[in-house]
């Protein structure tokens, strides 16, 4: 156990506390850009916590350690949160620190490969993803005694902006639900996904969700989100701790459903038998092609529902959507207990028949 004689010091240059330690022949520097006696015990504390615990091997480079926090995270994940892991890594991890030592790495390290992204115009939401993955693996090393490193000043550029999202407008809403054909080999054919697409714009379920939807989690007007399916046909528990939810459908969405099942009735079990999602997606644009609307993706359908929803209160829309209470969505939808969930359902009703209806019949 090591013991240190010194304490941080203040750098008016770089408005950081700084200490330097060295234990087995090795010196190291710590930092914390915290003003104040706070900052100064921070640093203080890393020092500490480096001089105290030992590291199993300091000669371990990140690029053999990834490979091991890889195959370790491929055993515990589903099949899309592998594939993430292991893009990031190849992509973004060890391309940029795979040569260093992971007990060298510093902050100035984890902000180049956060500059570099913004540089290459990623989306603020990516470099976002690249950072939780860097923080992700730096975790699992701390708790194999692979480093100590905790990222501390470490910021998304000021230049990574949010990417604008693409939605419906009211003449694409006016097509979708008037128009139930589409155009297949110079032919006008009956669409057979269509309540499929109104469905999903009316309830903003995520592609994975309305796949994932069964004739058992449908109880009159109230609708039970369990699970998704995703591109792998793996069943998941949705995207984050809210996406297991319950919602009254409008009476729009209770009719597109009501359809769907005269029309198609279900043989597997799933309201909607729906192709791979590379199918549905080129089914849904070529519709919009067919009939001159503007062409989204079918994740788009979702964020075109939560843009007609915005007029409401900010209490109404989070739990219906299935948004984590962290994001910026517009509220709580879903209140089973006290009736308000039946009242959204209809406000929910009320903005897209007014959307629906032509100006000179309102």
């Amino acid at each position: 156990m090591g013991k240190r004689t010194n304490t941080a010091v203040w750098s008016e240059k770089y408005s950081r506390w700084q200490i330097n330690v060295q234990k087995d022949g090795k010196r190291k520097s710590f930092y914390s850009s915290t003003p104040g006696r706070t900052g100064q015990r921070e640093a203080n504390a890393k020092a500490d916590a480096w001089l105290d615990h030992g590291i199993s091997s300091s000669g371990e480079r990140v690029s053999d350690l990834f490979e091991q926090f890889r195959i370790e995270s491929k055993d515990i994940l589903s099949t899309t949160e592998y594939k993430h892991v292991e893009s990031i890594g190849r992509v973004w991890i060890v391309p940029n620190l795979g040569r260093k030592k992971a007990v060298d790495l510093c902050d100035g390290d984890i902000q180049k490969i956060l500059d570099k992204a913004a540089g290459m115009g990623r989306s603020k939401k990516t470099i976002q993803d690249i950072n939780g993955m860097i923080n992700r693996f730096l975790k699992w090393c701390r708790r194999n005694r692979k480093t100590i490193y905790r990222p501390d000043d470490v910021h998304i550029p000021d230049s990574a902006r949010l990417k604008g999202k693409k939605v419906l407008q009211p003449s694409d809403l006016s097509i979708l639900f008037s128009v139930d054909t589409t155009i297949y080999k110079g032919k006008r054919i009956k669409e057979e996904y269509i309540h499929a697409f109104r469905f999903q714009v009316l309830t903003g379920l995520r592609p994975g969700e309305l796949r994932g939807l069964r004739l058992e989690n449908v109880n009159g007007k109230r609708v039970m989100v369990q699970r998704s399916v995703n591109v792998y046909y793996e069943e998941t528990t949705g995207k984050n701790e809210n996406a297991i939810r319950s919602f009254v459908m409008s009476d729009l969405a209770r009719s597109e459903l009501d359809a769907q099942l005269r029309e198609y009735p279900s043989e597997s079990g799933f309201v909607f038998e729906l192709p791979s999602p590379t199918a549905y997606r080129e089914r849904w644009q070529k519709y919009c092609k067919s009939n001159g609307m503007t062409v989204i993706t079918p994740y788009e359908l979702r964020h075109t529902f939560v843009s007609v929803a915005k007029t409401l209160p900010i209490g109404e829309v989070k739990d219906l959507v299935g948004h984590s209470q962290s994001m910026d969505t517009f509220g709580i939808y879903g209140h089973a207990l006290t009736g308000e969930d039946i009242e959204t359902a209809q406000k929910i009703n009320g903005l897209f028949e007014r959307l629906l209806t032509p100006e000179k019949d309102r």
